[in-house]
């Protein structure tokens, strides 16, 4: 189909490739069934059909050549980093042995002197192991410390004491005596203590602890003319004669004072950490309950020796009148309290051991008149003078034990500390010292509600096995 020259002269116009307007319509008319004859011979049947109307394209040769750009010079590409080494695949070489040169699985280079570094290393006395890996882990790992453990202590203590009472009546140039003149001193005492850790873990235990000191006060001693006894005994006879023999204007005397402490306890301990002699390292403080049963005895001891001035002595101490009073509290109850370490060295800790109970006390008290050579004395109705008294009263104790330990090994330590016990709501003899021995009501009933406090030093040393 031939095409109007103007629009030919259009599209390459448009284009900007300036044609010559004859001689065009031939040249597109051959070119178009050149192509189209051809096409249609190789089109399937069922896409064959009336082409769309194409305009046809100017010979190759027609067009003008582009101006080529000059070549831009591009910058090297530099070259690539090299590859960490890689472990060799060789398996005659130990793990560790160097590779200098060649190349590993994969054609991968190595540089000269380059040593790989393992995978892994085996442990040689665990085939197919490893060496951080245990073939047996233990689930439950026993601490290996001691179980039983006991120690033992030398004690020295004394005691505060009432403000006491008269044994004489004034006498001049002459001291009057009193209960408190009977002075408390530091006598010795033990201390013993012996337990054993239960459990897997040995977070509990059971312990037993005695301690005591005995012999605790002094006397003291008057001597002159006119000395009269607090108490007097109207009517008493005392080793066949009139006790006011023995009593009245006598020519000495001298009170005493004999006391004594026992404690025992059975406890329970129960550690909420570490065991205190067994301080983790990266811990400075332990710290234990303590729960148990505990009896405590106090027991005071006066006595007052007076000499008779009338009577010959006929025998050694057959002049010489004796009363006493003896008084004893016996406190027993659940007591509670804890036990603190604090490391102050690596063996080397301060420890505190407080406890406190509340419990009954039954006290009992004695009062007694004789004859230093153990005769008796009777009321002028024939009863002996001795009376025996009971009473029962709730009373309370507190104790803290303060000590530094020295833990030589891991199964010996020493120590060295100071105790203070209070006891409270006690009966005490300076407080039942009798005023009068007229009859035996004259010494029944018994005064409580006093209180003391026991204190001293202790050393020694525990062993645990």
């Amino acid at each position: 189909m031939p095409f109007p020259a103007a629009t030919i002269d259009s599209i390459d116009r448009r284009r900007g490739f300036p044609m010559p307007v004859a001689g065009v319509t031939a040249a597109a008319v051959t070119i178009f069934l050149v192509f189209g004859s051809t096409a249609a011979a190789q089109a399937p049947a069922e896409t064959l059909g009336t082409p769309p109307a194409l305009s046809a394209a100017p010979p190759a040769d027609s067009f003008p050549a582009f101006p080529s750009a000059p070549a831009r010079a591009l910058p090297p590409t530099p070259p690539a980093p090299p590859l960490p080494p890689l472990p060799s695949a060789g398996a005659g070489a130990p793990p560790s042995a160097p590779v200098t040169s060649g190349q590993v699985g994969g054609g991968v280079p190595l540089d000269g002197g380059v040593v790989p570094p393992p995978m892994y290393v085996p442990d040689i006395n665990d085939l197919g192991g490893y060496a951080a890996l245990p073939e047996a882990v233990a689930t439950d790992i026993v601490p290996p410390w001691p179980r039983w453990f006991a120690g033992a202590s030398g004690l020295m203590m004394t005691r505060t004491l009432p403000s006491g009472t008269a044994t004489m009546q004034p006498a001049a140039g002459l001291t009057t005596l009193t209960t408190s003149s009977a002075a408390a001193t530091w006598p010795g005492g033990l201390d013993f203590q012996v337990g054993r850790w239960m459990g897997e873990q040995q977070n509990w235990a059971l312990e037993g602890i005695y301690w005591g000191v005995y012999g605790l006060g002094t006397s003291a001693t008057v001597t002159g003319t006119g000395i009269d006894a607090i108490p007097q005994a109207p009517g008493v006879i005392l080793a066949g004669s009139p006790a006011s023999a023995f009593l009245t204007d006598a020519t000495q005397q001298q009170v005493a004072r004999s006391d004594l402490v026992n404690d025992v306890e059975i406890n329970w301990l129960y550690r909420l950490t570490d065991r205190p002699e067994f301080l983790a390292p990266d811990r400075r403080v332990g710290f234990m309950w303590l729960a148990g049963f505990r009896f405590f005895e106090l027991q005071d001891v006066l006595s007052q020796t007076s000499t008779s001035s009338t009577l010959p002595p006929s025998s050694i101490g057959a002049n010489q009148s004796l009363l006493s009073v003896a008084t004893n509290n016996n406190l027993y109850g659940a007591q509670l309290g804890a036990k603190a370490d604090w490391r102050i060295a690596p063996r080397i800790r301060l420890s505190a051991v407080p406890k406190f109970m509340i419990g009954g006390n039954a006290i009992t008290n004695t009062t007694e008149l004789t004859t230093i050579n153990g005769s008796g004395a009777t009321f002028s109705g024939g009863q002996p003078v001795n009376v025996h008294s009971t009473l029962g009263v709730f009373s309370w104790l507190g104790s803290v034990d303060s000590s530094v330990a020295w833990d030589v090994t891991d199964r010996w330590s020493v120590w060295l500390g100071y105790r203070v016990v209070g006891v409270g709501n006690i009966a005490q003899a300076d407080g039942q010292w009798p005023s009068t021995l007229a009859a035996p009501s004259s010494l029944q009933g018994i005064n409580a509600g006093s209180s003391t406090i026991l204190h001293g030093g202790f050393a020694g040393f525990q062993g645990r096995y």
